[in-house]
Formats: C-alpha cells, structure tokens, sequence
C-alpha cells in the first residue's frame, strides 16, 4: 500500500536540504560581538603594558605572531594551496626565540644580520625538504617553499618589528626599555583607523575602493580612516610629548596618515589572500573580528613605519 503524502514514509529522514540555516547575524549584531571582542582585547592588551614586565610583553608580541601565522598556514591548505605548515611554525618559534635574546642583548639595530642569515637558511632547509621529497618534481614543490617562506615574512618578520619598536626605547628607571608607550601609540592610532574607517563606511559608505578584493571597503570609510588616525596620533603626542619624543605634533598628524593608508594596504592585502583561499576569516576566534590574523593585518604594515621613522628621527 502507497503511503498517502500526509503520512511520513517509514525509514527515510527528512530531506537535510530543506532544512532553513541558520539565520546571518544582522548589522547591528556584528556591530555588538565586534565592540565586545575590542574591548575585551584593549583590556588584556592595556594591563599587559601597565604590568610592564618584558618577559610577558615580548611574549604576547611573539605568541600573537605564531598563532597568526598557523591561521595563515590553514588558510592556505583551505584553498588547496600547498605549504609546509609544521617547518614554517617551527622556524617561526625558532625565529622568535633565537632573535628576542638578541635583539634584547644586542638591541634592534643590530638584528638585521640574524634576519638576514635565518630567512637565507629558512629558504635553503624548505628548499631541501623538497628536494628528498620522492616522486619526480612537480610545480607544488616550488609553491610549497614559496608560500611557507612567504608567511614567515609576513607574519613573524614584520610582527618582530612591534618588538624592536619596544626595545628602541630608553632605558627607564628600572633599566628596562620605556617602550610601552610606543606601542601604546602604535595600537591606538592603528585601531582607531580600523575603527573610522569601519564607522564612516557603514554611515556614509557609497564608493566602493576595490569590490573585486573587499566588497566593504568604501573612499568614504578611507576618508574617515585618515582623519581619525591623524587626529589619534596628534592628539596622544600632545598629551604625552615627552615619554612619544622624538615625535613632533607635525610629525604625529603625518605619522597618523602614513598609519592610515598602511593600514588600509594591509587589510586590503589579507583581503586579497582571503578571497584567493575562498574563506571569510583568518578564523573564529575573536566573535565579530574573525581570527587573530584579521586583527593584525594593519599593525604588520604600520609597525614597520613606526620603526623606520624612530630609528631616522632618534
């Protein structure tokens, strides 16, 4: 006897497909789970740096680099993209824990030789990795040490430059690097480019920057980057001239722009690695940002500047 449509055939589940899913978080739940996860971070961040003990500060510098750079890695192989995942987190800990002992021994100026010779060596050791791989050789092996090198580069190599900016400093009271104020600078006129830009783009976002990379990204939400990183950045050197010396209120609003459009570039930049793996976020762990490498992905670029204007201007 055929079952009549009211009644459920025996044996076979309900179709899967026809099931709705779980309904996209709205403008304003983003908005909520994204100022959460901020102010979660400034705070771990702030009694990270008002604690001043070097061991911990250097610690989170390097810890937040490793994590990125294993999102990185997965991000990759997500996107079928080849990438030695265990040697490069390897010499990304080894990068970290060689270089921090001679950076604080010899200080920052005198690390770029070890920089040098370890990514030279990096490049070497992936390079022979591949070549006692069997079988005959194939274009992932090129794109194998390519890529492993590449996230070495991009996370660790430009993350260590928050530490040399740490180390740049003089020496307290207590003969440790009066730094915290540095990165402090750093952090703020950083994030508070994210924060206008993100701000200015949802309220008045009608151009859009690039929408084949960034389909958020507006000229509207630019302009607001550059006015509040300039504003950011001359306003904390007015309140604190002495302990941001050798930066200048000129310089600061100049500073705050260069932060702006290097910020803008590195997130630009993820975000073209995001759509090439055809992934959202880095990860899932910050609920409203997406993973550690998102929230990064600005400072990479802008800690770099910081530094080079530091060592011209000291």
């Amino acid at each position: 006897m055929t079952p009549s449509p009211a009644q459920p055939t025996a044996g076979l589940a309900p179709d899967a497909s026809s099931a709705p899913g779980p309904a996209a978080p709205t403008k304003a739940q983003v908005w909520w789970r994204r100022l959460g996860s901020t102010l979660i971070l400034w705070g771990a961040v702030l009694g990270a740096l008002i604690w001043r003990w070097e061991p911990a500060i250097l610690f989170c510098i390097g810890a937040v680099a490793l994590a990125g750079l294993w999102e990185f890695y997965r991000m990759l192989e997500q996107g079928g993209l080849p990438c030695d995942r265990r040697a490069g987190l390897a010499a990304g800990v080894l990068f970290f824990a060689a270089g921090l002992p001679i950076m604080l021994r010899a200080g920052p100026h005198q690390t770029h030789e070890f920089e040098l010779a370890f990514m030279s060596v990096g490049l070497v050791a992936l390079g022979m990795r591949q070549v006692f791989v069997p079988g005959a050789p194939r274009r992932e092996s090129v794109l194998n040490i390519a890529l492993t090198l590449l996230g070495l580069l991009y996370v660790p190599w430009l993350m260590n430059f928050m530490a040399k900016i740490y180390a740049l400093a003089p020496r307290g009271g207590e003969g440790q690097p009066d730094g915290v104020f540095y990165l402090l600078y750093l952090l703020m006129t950083t994030k508070f480019s994210d924060i206008g830009a993100y701000c200015t783009g949802s309220l008045l976002g009608r151009h859009k920057m690039i929408p084949r990379i960034s389909p958020g990204k507006t000229w509207e939400g630019f302009t607001g980057a550059l006015a509040s990183s300039a504003l950011v950045s001359w306003g904390l050197v007015m309140l604190f001239p002495a302990r941001l010396a050798p930066i200048t209120p000129g310089a600061a609003v100049l500073l705050g722009v260069g932060f702006s459009v290097a910020a803008v570039l590195g997130d630009l930049l993820e975000s073209l690695l995001k759509r090439a793996c055809a992934i959202k976020d880095s990860g899932g762990l910050l609920p409203g940002i997406g993973g550690v490498l998102d929230l990064i992905d600005s400072l990479l670029f802008t800690a770099p500047l910081l530094y080079l204007y530091l060592r011209i201007a000291s």
